[in-house]
């Protein structure tokens, strides 16, 4: 429970923050949201299950909210606090601003970091070689432009005006030379001098001082399946997870694994090599791991050759066309002959993968022990890492593969063929990820804050909670705090009349038809296609018409959204085409968005391996995919994609929807019911 005297802090460090804060506006939402966390987190409503899945809307100042909420009671429980985003700009919104700010006025004293994957760094020793010896690590050298380029990223290293991380590089670096450059497990190891003293040892260190982490889902949720090696313990954590719409889909990819499954010969024969070369390398005592691991080679080999045969009797009545590049087993159905080599498969995977990491070890000591290092030596860490990675893959996967799946199954499972060639991969995913949710954070927390603009659907917190796993936590609080911002005032929803619906073969012509009727506005406006195909044929018809538009894909995001702002903020008209990606994460406040323009409903297609499973086990369920799944799903797109119009108190600007199902089938009320009260405008 909240003692008088943090109830007390709160009050007074809120009222600090509103006197620093320019134009403060009072937000009664922003105040419930404060004291309902704070109460969840101090274990008012159950003292076990300090869990809230919060929905707050654009403008409830939510982050403000959940640190307030949280740290002045992690604080005197000595509790650290984790913030776990989806994005990159949210990361970078808390690290360079609102923790700043939060530390200066509120009185408090904390530290806080940034924590971020290794490859996120750069290993300077590796840039210093790559410098001297250019083909180190890669048989192409580096050109003249990027050994240029790299010596002057080593000078703003030693000048401290670079961090050593991707993300505050001073200038661009392509993703094969920055490859070479990442700071890597097996050659950047603590236990190695020289390598002290890299970025991504010293933001580690950062992290043993500092009582608020940030983070990406990513990172979290592998650390808390890999045991805890970078986070503090659960138990000892109180988390917060921002942008929380996105936690179970990345669980689940964390969860999911896939390998080659043909043509692993030549790595495994390259491996061989390897090891008899490392035999002169390595003390005697190494001897007998180099000997195991051929033995573990032979093993994995072994049992992964029949099946790779049959992939030869299957691969017509698989894939009936060149064209095709992926097939799914129904129900996740294997072959019986796979089924049953899945065990060996993954047992032998596993030995391989632990006896990589020892000869891995005995090597990175070789390193350790020698200052003048000959080329060979890093070759042959290169290739056995690489080895370790393959062996982890297949381990995974087979380990995956060899869960026996009745009707309905619980993971999709397809293959992956590469275009014009025989290499399949072989995928395995887990439908959903709730379960593990709920055994890895929700059951082990001290206490978890789940917030998002977009937690419900259709205006109900159950399909978040079933996605989440947390149907099992009576003591769960679930809040919906509505935006600050007057809809009806500043905007209004317009479904026009159309001479046809989006799965009529002639939507595309009617898009093209209608769009110049509501794309005369001055300012900003976005348009928003359900497929990539469509929005080009749209842009080349309207083109032809006169009009000037910035199309997603013809260059980066961050140069379409610059150009789109120097047009508008030089009094000038913008029009900027988008898919999906650019309904969620965009923001264009005041009049750089005057004007949305969504032309279709967001629903997708099931057509990915993935979806058809998820549609197919609720079929075998006895229930509708499409009312279970559909439609939930594209109500929540449907809110994000609304909520890229108002973005500040003051913005105002209309919404034009061109799917008349919102009003023609059954379904459409209910998703436009779950949008904010903006004016409706609805043509008959």
């Amino acid at each position: 429970m909240l003692n008088n005297g943090t109830k007390q802090q709160i009050r007074q460090i809120h009222q600090q923050l509103k006197q620093q804060l320019p134009n403060y506006q009072p937000r009664p939402t922003q105040n419930k949201l404060i004291a309902e966390i704070a109460n969840i987190v101090a274990g008012k409503y159950d003292r076990h299950d300090r869990i809230g899945l919060i929905e707050a809307g654009t403008g409830t100042g939510k982050s403000l909210a959940y640190l307030l909420g949280t740290l002045p009671y992690a604080l005197s429980q000595k509790k650290i606090v984790v913030i776990a985003t989806a994005t990159v700009a949210l990361q970078e919104q808390l690290i360079n601003k609102d923790l700043p700010f939060f530390r200066q006025h509120s009185g408090l004293e904390f530290d806080y970091s940034l924590v971020k994957g290794r490859q996120r760094y750069a290993c300077i020793e590796r840039l210093q070689q790559l410098i001297q010896q250019p083909t180190l690590f890669s048989q192409d050298a580096p050109d003249a432009h990027q050994q240029a380029l790299l010596q002057r990223l080593l000078d703003a290293w030693q000048q401290r005006s670079w961090l050593g991380d991707r993300d505050t590089l001073p200038e661009p670096v392509t993703d094969e030379l920055w490859y070479s450059l990442q700071a890597d497990a097996h050659y950047c190891s603590k236990t190695q001098r020289r390598h002290l003293h890299c970025p991504f040892h010293l933001a580690r260190a950062e992290i043993s001082n500092a009582q608020v982490l940030v983070v990406n889902h990513s990172l979290l949720l592998s650390d808390l399946l890999n045991g805890g090696a970078v986070l503090p313990e659960p138990a000892e954590t109180l988390y917060v997870i921002d942008e929380a719409h996105h936690l179970a889909s990345c669980g689940r990819e964390l969860l999911s694994a896939s390998a080659q499954l043909t043509e692993n010969g030549p790595w495994l024969v390259k491996l061989r090599k390897t090891l008899t070369q490392l035999q002169a390398v390595l003390p005697d005592t190494a001897l007998r791991d180099c000997m195991r691991l051929d033995d573990a080679v032979s093993d994995f080999n072994v049992a992964l050759k029949p099946i790779q045969r049959s992939v030869q009797e299957f691969l017509p009545s698989w894939f009936s066309s060149k064209q095709q590049t992926e097939y799914r087993f129904k129900h996740a159905a294997l072959p019986k002959l796979w089924q049953q080599q899945a065990e060996v498969l993954a047992q032998a995977g596993q030995k391989a993968t632990n006896l990589c990491d020892k000869l891995l070890t005995e090597l990175q000591q070789k390193l350790s022990e020698n200052s003048k290092i000959p080329k060979l030596w890093y070759t042959l860490l290169q290739e056995l890492a690489y080895a370790r990675q393959r062996f982890e893959q297949q381990q995974a996967l087979w380990q995956l593969l060899q869960q026996a799946q009745k009707e309905p199954a619980w993971q999709a499972r397809w293959l992956q063929r590469r275009a014009d060639t025989d290499l399949l991969f072989m995928h395995a995913s887990p439908l959903a990820a709730g379960l593990q949710l709920e055994q890895l954070l929700f059951s082990q927390a001290f206490a978890v804050i789940l917030c998002s603009a977009t937690l419900t659907a259709l205006n109900s917190f159950d399909y978040a909670k079933k996605e989440l796993g947390l149907n099992a936590h009576t003591g769960l609080q679930c809040l919906q705090v509505d935006s600050p911002f007057a809809y009806q005032q500043q905007a209004e929803i317009l479904l026009p009349k159309t001479r046809c619906e989006p799965t009529d073969s002639a939507f595309t012509a009617e898009l093209v038809r209608l769009l110049p009727h509501y794309l005369n506005t001055p300012a900003g406006s976005l348009v928003l296609f359900a497929s990539y195909w469509q929005m080009q044929e749209v842009a080349t018809e309207l083109r032809k018409q006169g009009f000037t538009l910035l199309v997603q894909g013809e260059a980066s995001r961050q140069a379409l959204l610059q150009l789109h702002a120097d047009r508008v903020n030089g009094d000038n008209a913008s029009i900027l085409f988008g898919t999906q990606s650019f309904s969620e994460g965009l923001d264009l406040p005041g009049k750089l968005l005057t004007n949305l323009v969504i032309t279709k409903l967001p629903f997708a297609v099931p057509t990915s391996p993935l979806e058809e499973a998820l549609s197919e086990a609720i079929t075998a369920r006895g229930g509708n995919a499409f009312l279970q799944l559909s439609i939930p799903a594209a109500a929540k797109k449907l809110v994000q994609s609304c909520g890229r119009l108002l973005r500040q108190e003051q913005d105002e600007g209309r919404i034009v929807i061109l799917d008349r199902r919102l009003v023609s089938k059954t379904y459409g009320k209910a998703m436009l019911d779950a949008l904010p009260p903006f004016r409706r405008n609805i043509e008959y």
